[in-house]
């Protein structure tokens, strides 16, 4: 039977190559007239393009499907020039229109962030084992940088948790700060060079894919577990104990906490958990009344006041409490003859860079869109990947380590009215003051106080929901999510996270080499044929065997799909024998969800109608799409139907192949 297809793509006339297929009416007929029987379609090749042009289209789909370049059409060479400087410098989009009004709500929440970016940036800085000045030099030039690059109206830029961690971690196996300190600068501030140059390089080769490797369910169990070990890491300060093992898995950390048990401090415990409890306290009340968001934004800021006076005015009574001792006044040094791209430690830099910029770009993105969607805006992900990147470039010669956009503080950035990237500038103006004035005042702040806010930061990583719904909802992604925590928690921080990103790599893998095929049943009254396991009231066609297959065919998954195939052929055969029903006598494909074929499908799609010619049983394709069928086309797979068994629907197919059988003597 001869088969044809509806075209389905709009063109200003008939591909030529289709005009020579012969019609289903002609029989074997040299002359007869080209007709095809009602109800039936021809199938149609996609218009012919030339090899550049499918080049050049498929490139741009893949690295331009925002077409950035839209809104340059039809623009005198003047409005290009000021689109294309506000394309690359988002300030001067917002800051034209930028007005008093504005400027109020962004000096409320440039303030109120900035009272939550200074302690965090301090006990961030002691969270990556660098000295706490440089958190606040974090907390000054990274934000500068991001007003003017970066997308987002709501993202509070600034040293964040997991980074610190991961940066501490992976720099701490191979340099101890305490030992060589200018050397685990000097790495700690390439280190943040490389991560600023890999998220940079990301943006403007637009290969911001990269980093959706991350599931989110692997960066669930991966944060959680990070989680858990810097708030286990905290009880040093916390409990007042001198000495503490540096190494970041839970049963060493666990040890070293019994091993020097009697260093602990009564009156650090018991000062540590009352400014802890009212900590977790006041972020349990903003997280249930949002209204009240101020409390846990204020909470950091006044804990570090009161604990610093309560050190202060008992001095002599709580000599056994350690204080973060004194802190050079002025503005970021610069850094830039402290980059180390030689030496040993060179490949070490390079891998904590890499590591750290893809953590802090996917939590960037991440937050920023979030709060776009609640204001109904769009971040531009490769813009912000350019600015996330030169900003911590920029950072690294400015005595900074690695900054991205933090979730805690964009969410009370947000809750306090922010309107532009401005409160990021006011937020800096902030940490400056603080960094020319205020420094001597953190003389007595008891590194009590930093544990407790590192604490309460972390715990908030921890989502047992989102984890419970991977559970309900898919269960291989808990097991990755599952392998990510344990991995963090048992073996480290780094390869935790590669065990997270191996985990996603393999899923990839296992959707692609053995995607599911499914048997089709008609829904009665209908043309409609769906999946017979998934509607019951689906019922088999006598002597039809109808497969939908649900993925691309590639060389990986090409050998899997044709035992596949086989395999549900003999169960069919077997089932029909056992029922004493009619024999099968054709095979259709559907192929509306094989979005590609490469060669090795095609030559799986040849053994194949070879194998069941030989066994009497007919192959049948249904729709193919465009780039499929021009690839059956042009690899001569075709000629082996004769140009038979090649139609535009199921139902089609069905039809027009029993109507044949019937007309059979």
């Amino acid at each position: 039977m001869f088969v044809n297809s509806k075209k389905v793509e709009s063109s200003s006339s008939p591909s030529s190559e289709y005009d020579e297929l012969p019609a289903p009416s002609e029989a074997g007929s040299a002359n007869a007239p080209l007709t095809w029987p009602p109800g039936v379609h021809r199938v149609c090749l996609p218009p012919r393009q030339t090899t550049l042009q499918k080049l050049r289209r498929r490139l741009l789909e893949i690295f331009f499907p925002d077409d950035p370049l839209h809104r340059f059409k039809d623009q005198t060479w003047l409005t290009r020039l000021v689109t294309g400087v506000q394309c690359f410098f988002p300030i001067f989009k917002w800051a034209p229109n930028y007005s008093f009004k504005l400027l109020k709500c962004d000096v409320v929440s440039g303030i109120t962030i900035a009272s939550l970016a200074i302690p965090q940036g301090i006990s961030y800085a002691k969270l990556a084992d660098l000295p706490p000045i440089i958190g606040l030099y974090s907390s000054f030039v990274p934000p500068l940088i991001y007003s003017v690059l970066g997308s987002s109206r709501h993202l509070a830029v600034g040293p964040v948790s997991i980074a610190s961690l991961v940066m501490g971690t992976m720099l701490s196996e191979a340099v101890s700060y305490t030992t060589e300190p200018t050397l685990y600068l000097k790495l700690a501030f390439t280190s943040t060079f490389f991560a600023g140059l890999f998220q940079a390089s990301l943006g403007f080769l637009r290969l911001g894919f990269i980093i959706d490797f991350l599931s989110k369910a692997t960066l669930v169990g991966f944060m959680a577990g990070a989680a858990v070990i810097v708030s286990l890491q905290q009880l040093k300060g916390l409990l007042g104990i001198v000495h503490f093992t540096s190494k970041m898995q839970i049963i060493p950390v666990l040890f070293s906490v019994f091993d020097h048990i009697d260093e602990c401090s009564p009156q650090t415990i018991v000062i540590g958990v009352i400014f802890l409890a009212l900590l977790l306290t006041t972020r349990h009340i903003s997280s249930r009344r949002p209204r009240l968001f101020w409390i846990s934004a204020a909470a950091p800021l006044t804990s570090v006041i009161l604990s610093t006076i309560l050190v202060v005015c008992l001095k002599s009574k709580l000599h056994n409490i350690q204080t973060i001792g004194q802190l050079p006044k002025g503005l970021n040094p610069p850094s830039a003859h402290m980059l180390h791209f030689t030496g040993d430690h060179l490949a070490l830099t390079i891998k904590t860079g890499i590591t750290t910029g893809v953590l802090s770009l996917t939590e960037g993105i991440a937050v920023g869109r979030t709060f776009a969607a609640l204001k109904n805006y769009q971040v531009n992900g490769n813009k912000e990947m350019v600015a996330i990147g030169l900003m911590n470039v920029a950072g690294s010669c400015t005595s900074c380590y690695v900054t991205t956009g933090s979730f805690s503080r964009s969410a009370v950035n947000y809750n306090a009215g922010a309107q532009s990237a401005m409160s990021n500038i006011i937020m800096a103006a902030a940490v400056l003051i603080t960094l020319l004035f205020l420094m001597p005042l953190f003389h007595y702040t008891p590194n009590l106080i930093l544990a407790a806010i590192i604490i309460t930061a972390v715990v908030g990583l921890i989502d047992y929901e989102a984890a419970y719904k991977l559970w309900k909802v898919d269960k291989l992604d808990f097991v990755a999510c599952l392998c990510s925590f344990v991995g963090v928690l048992f073996i480290s921080v780094a390869l935790g996270l590669a065990i997270a990103v191996g985990i996603s790599v393999f899923k990839i893998l296992l959707n692609v080499t053995r995607p599911n095929t499914v048997s089709l049943g008609n829904i009665p009254g209908t043309q409609i044929y769906q999946n017979r396991s998934r509607y019951t009231d689906a019922v088999r066609i006598p002597s039809f065997l109808i497969l939908g297959i649900e993925a691309p065919i590639y060389f990986a998954n090409s050998t899997y799909l044709q035992e596949r195939i086989l395999r549900w052929i003999r169960e069919e055969e077997q089932w029909l024998a056992s029922h004493d029903i009619t024999d099968l006598r054709c095979v259709i494909l559907d192929m509306t969800a094989v979005t590609a074929i490469d060669t090795s499908g095609l030559d799986m799609i040849s053994e194949l109608r070879k194998m069941l010619d030989n066994r009497s049983l007919k192959l049948v394709l249904a729709n193919p799409l465009g780039s499929v069928m021009e690839k059956l086309h042009k690899s001569d797979v075709l000629e082996l139907f004769h140009f038979e068994g090649l139609y535009l629907t199921v139902g089609e197919a069905v039809s027009d192949i029993s109507s044949s059988w019937k007309d059979q003597p």
